[in-house]
């Protein structure tokens, strides 16, 4: 099949290529109802590069995208990301409706009926990790964005586009920077079964540990599940538990370091030696490991939009194949 092209859609509509190149660079010249008759014939034809902008004429100034969020004040970096995506999908006229979920499920809840009907152009869903939840979630009909997952719900499993945080080359070369700097003895902490996240930035830990043929040892993981309202008792308790000490840990989020480090402060009799950490993140309401460790800085404000155009694809191809995308940070020593 030939590439449809600029040339094929003013054929089809009797009017210049020039007039077609106007309306898909938003240039002047080109009324609404006609750019709207051009965006609707190269969707008839099946021009793969229609522009955003046409969300901004004809029938589409009034979607709806439903925001399904658990917890969205527990951290800065989640209002960051949901705060930039409403601000872009209002530059298209696209009303973003908040439905709050709980962080754990329970046999009382069900999903807010209007999730299932038409009105949704499309579901973006951030923070879901409980496995009932996200389950119910991804058997909604229609088209749906997740920002992660969890590991036992893989990009496979899931009826909708997949936005990840790179995680397992970025926390791989983490890793390797503290070989480099003679850490032989190194341990990692983060719930690996909470979100794919955190088992990825897991495997990336150990894919340099094994490459430079070192000992992992089980007493340095904590990597077991973990409520998410237990994280400072369950570390606590696990430190507690030490008999040796790595000489660093790689944490899973800049959140995990956050604890491990108050913990060091408030104990440093129990320390033979100097520890080192890790984050991920770069989040800067952690002040007792901010500017301190190495981490991964992740643009909350870069992965909102980033949501936002995923959408806006998503509501104009509804049909098109579904979607993994890595977003890649940027390690801050």
């Amino acid at each position: 099949m030939e590439k449809v092209t600029m040339k094929d859609i003013a054929d089809a509509l009797d009017i210049s290529r020039v007039t077609v190149s106007k309306a898909f660079n938003n240039q002047a010249g080109v009324s609404d109802s006609l750019k709207e008759m051009i965006f609707e014939k190269a969707r008839e034809l099946g021009y793969g590069k229609i522009p955003t902008q046409a969300l901004h004429t004809g029938g589409y100034a009034e979607h709806t995208v439903a925001l399904i969020v658990s917890r969205p004040d527990s951290a800065s970096f989640w209002t960051g990301i949901i705060h930039r995506m409403a601000q872009e999908l209002s530059e298209y006229n696209i009303n973003l409706m908040y439905i709050y979920v709980p962080s754990s499920y329970t046999k009382d809840f069900s999903l807010p009926s209007i999730l299932t009907k038409d009105s949704m152009e499309c579901i973006a869903v951030v923070n879901v990790y409980d496995p009932v939840i996200l389950g119910m979630v991804n058997e909604l009909p229609g088209p749906k964005v997740f920002l992660d997952t969890i590991p036992t719900l893989t990009d496979r499993k899931l009826d909708g586009d997949l936005l990840l945080i790179e995680g397992y080359r970025t926390e791989a070369e983490i890793t390797e920077l503290l070989i480099a700097d003679g850490h032989k003895e190194i341990g990692f902490m983060g719930d690996i079964n909470y979100a794919q996240t955190n088992k990825e930035r897991y495997l990336g830990y150990r894919d340099s540990m094994d490459r430079y043929k070192l000992a992992i040892r089980p007493e340095y993981l904590m990597i077991q599940s973990i409520d998410v309202f237990s994280y400072k008792s369950e570390i606590d308790r696990f430190l507690d538990s030490l008999t040796e000490w790595p000489t660093a840990f790689v944490c899973a989020s800049d959140y995990v370091a956050s604890f491990v480090q108050g913990y060091m402060d408030e104990n440093p009799q129990k320390l033979p030696h100097p520890v080192t950490l890790t984050g991920f993140d770069n989040t800067d309401e952690y002040a007792n490991v901010r500017g301190r460790i190495i981490t991964a800085n992740v643009p909350t404000g870069l992965l909102g939009k980033r949501m936002a155009l995923q959408l806006l694809f998503r509501i104009n191809h509804p049909d098109a194949p579904k979607e993994l995308t890595f977003i890649k940070p940027y390690i801050m020593k």
